[in-house]
């Protein structure tokens, strides 16, 4: 959904009605999780992806249809093993989409949605999917204000406090309610989609290896931030567009730096008088994950510096220390996939391991 957003706000600021598929739920191996979006506009125009390709013939012709009627509708796709030719996904998984028409009068803060995303500024749209309140009825919800309607003042109240939650966390899902907000029925079915700022990348060491680590970082969606303390290396013709160049001490930078549970450290510095203060004040902190280059020997003399620091056994058991998957890599590039590899399986908890050695579902549950 970020990424077609600017296409969407397009069409919406030039009034022109569109059909919005989104993800709402999945189970087994679904292609995309919830949130993946899929909109046909003028000229039947289509961006975006809710399948991979599986089902979007389906859906262009549902989105024709609600925008004709101006009504959203709820659909399921699974798997269909009775018809090779039939709409179903091939993956053998199933993912429910609400489909919705969107105009100026349908959702009046689509527009701010938008705007809000673009800036980076954190906004949830929450939008009904089942049950007795009008479906796809949609409620933005930000940090300091909301704009929109469910149906009912108790419903909107209930929902607020949650997107709220959902937005801190940038959690992404479904939540039931009664049809006035009471918490503990599930009458009326809401999808909180949660647009947070994207994580951060802080990148230590302004080395061959950061060009590259930054680049693929940029490509997975963070925000990248490059620091040195040498104004020769941390230069920003050394880096990709759009990555940010500090030149700091690294420990005085990340120490004035906020953190969070989704923030990526990489200390690639793998030089003891940066990356022994730096880690002090990095492993006492919150983040996803805390990488830092380096041989098994400077691992070693890694670990004894920061013992002796008082760092304790909890805290040190954070660092993913030689950084990286055992992937064989040699090059800048390989050693960027090695580390960005590590990344995504520690986010979702894969084991690293090829998928022809494993069993089961490809895609288990977040």
């Amino acid at each position: 959904m970020r990424d077609i957003l600017p296409v969407l706000n397009g069409w919406y600021t030039a009034g022109t009605p569109f059909g919005l598929a989104t993800v709402v739920s999945t189970s087994r191996s679904a292609p995309r999780d919830p949130g993946a979006a899929m909109a046909v506009g003028p000229d039947d125009e289509v961006v975006g992806s809710v399948s991979g390709g599986c089902v979007e013939g389906a859906v262009f012709e549902l989105a024709q249809e609600v925008v004709a009627s101006g009504e959203a509708r709820l659909e399921t796709f699974g798997y269909s093993d009775e018809d090779a030719f039939a709409v179903g996904l091939t993956c053998g998984g199933e993912i429910t989409l609400l489909v919705r028409p969107v105009t100026a009068a349908l959702d009046p803060a689509f527009g701010e949605i938008a705007e809000s995303v673009a800036a980076g500024r954190p906004v949830t749209a929450a939008t009904v999917t089942d049950g007795p309140a009008p479906r796809g009825a949609t409620l933005a919800v930000w940090p300091d204000r909301v704009a929109g309607t469910l149906g009912t003042a108790g419903l909107d109240v209930a929902v607020t406090a949650d997107a709220r939650g959902e937005l801190a966390l940038g959690a992404t899902g479904l939540r039931h309610y009664g049809p006035r907000g009471e918490r503990r029925e599930d009458t009326v079915t809401v999808f909180l989609h949660s647009f947070a700022p994207p994580p951060r990348m802080l990148v230590f060491g302004a080395i061959d290896y950061a060009a590259a680590v930054a680049r693929i970082g940029a490509f997975l969606g963070y925000r990248v931030t490059v620091c040195d303390a040498r104004p020769v290396f941390a230069t920003p013709k050394r880096f990709p567009e759009g990555v940010e160049v500090v030149v700091d001490w690294p420990h005085r930078y990340l120490g004035g730096t906020a953190t969070d549970e989704r923030t990526v450290i990489c200390v690639l510095t793998h030089d003891p008088k940066f990356d022994v203060p730096l880690l002090e004040v990095a492993l006492r902190r919150p983040a996803a994950y805390i990488g830092a280059m380096g041989s098994r020997r400077t691992h070693d003399d890694r670990l004894k510096r920061l013992t002796d620091s008082g760092l304790s056994e909890a805290e040190l058991s954070r660092l993913r220390s030689p950084v990286g998957l055992d992937l064989g890599a040699r090059t800048p590039e390989e050693v960027a996939v090695s580390v960005a590899a590590e990344i995504v399986a520690l986010r979702w908890g894969g084991s690293g391991v090829p998928l022809t050695a494993t069993a089961g579902a490809i895609h288990p549950p977040s």
